[in-house]
C-alpha cells in the first residue's frame, strides 16, 4: 500500500469505535481527512461531533454532521485524531497542522482516545519531527530563550497563525526520553497556550496502517 492508502485504511478502522448516538470527537490533519469521509457513511447514526480546527469543522459540516462547540458536550466516548510521531508508550508529537491547543482540549473531554497513523509516525524516541509550541505572540522571544535553556532549537513558523490567533514555535534538535516531564517544563513557562507534547493524555488505542494492512494495539 501506499501511504496514502495506509492513512485511509487507519481512517476507516475507526468507525469501529463510533458509537451510534453519540458525538464524535474530531481531529485535523490528512488521515483525519480520511475518517471524516468515513464517517459521513454513518452521519445519520451519530449526533454530531466537536472538531478540534476550523478546517475540519469546515469538512464535517460540508458533508452534513453536525458541529458542537466544546463548552456544550460534558465529554466524549471517542476522540479520533491523527499523530506527527508515536512512541511504544502511545505518548505523540501532534500539532503540525497548528490545531494542537484544541486537540489537546478535545483529547482532555475523550473517555477514549484513538490515534490513527500510518508506520511512518512510529518512532523509537521522540523528537525527530519539530516539537510544536503554541505561544501568545508578544512572548514570543522570552520563550525561544527559555526553549533554548531546555535544550531546544527553536524556530518560529513564519506566516503561520492559530485559529487560536497565537503563533507557533517548532523546536529542534531534542531527542525526547521523558515526555512526561518535558511536556511539564513548557508548559510551566509564561506565555507558552500549550505544547504538541501528548503525554500525559496519550492515546489509549492506535491503529497502525502498515504495507501489510491494519494493526490496532
Amino acid at each position: 500500500m501506499t501511504q496514502d492508502e495506509m492513512k485511509k485504511a487507519a481512517g476507516w478502522a475507526a468507525l469501529d469505535f463510533v458509537k451510534p448516538g453519540s458525538i464524535v470527537g474530531v481531529g485535523t490533519g490528512s488521515t483525519v481527512n480520511y475518517f471524516i469521509d468515513a464517517l459521513e457513511t454513518m452521519k445519520d447514526d451519530i449526533e454530531g461531533a466537536v472538531s478540534s480546527s476550523v478546517a475540519s469543522t469546515e469538512r464535517l459540516e460540508k458533508i452534513g454532521i453536525k458541529v458542537f462547540d466544546a463548552n456544550e458536550v460534558g465529554s466524549l466516548d471517542v476522540y479520533v485524531d491523527g499523530a506527527d510521531e508515536i512512541n511504544a508508550n502511545n505518548e505523540m508529537i501532534k500539532g503540525g497542522g497548528a490545531a494542537l491547543t484544541r486537540e489537546k482540549i478535545v483529547a482532555a473531554i475523550a473517555k477514549e482516545f484513538i490515534c490513527i497513523v500510518d508506520h511512518t509516525k512510529r518512532v523509537d524516541v521522540l523528537g525527530e519531527f519539530p516539537l510544536p509550541v503554541e505561544v501568545i505572540p508578544m512572548a514570543r522571544s522570552y520563550v525561544g530563550r527559555e526553549l533554548v535553556k531546555l535544550g531546544g532549537d527553536p524556530c518560529y513558523r513564519e506566516g503561520v497563525v492559530t485559529d487560536n490567533g497565537n503563533i507557533i514555535i517548532d523546536v529542534h534538535s531534542l531527542k525526547i526520553t521523558d515526555a512526561k516531564e518535558l511536556e511539564d517544563k513548557i508548559n510551566a513557562i509564561a506565555g507558552v497556550v500549550t505544547v504538541g507534547l501528548f503525554a500525559n493524555r496519550g492515546a489509549d488505542a492506535v491503529i497502525l496502517g502498515t504495507p501489510e494492512g491494519i494493526k490496532k494495539y
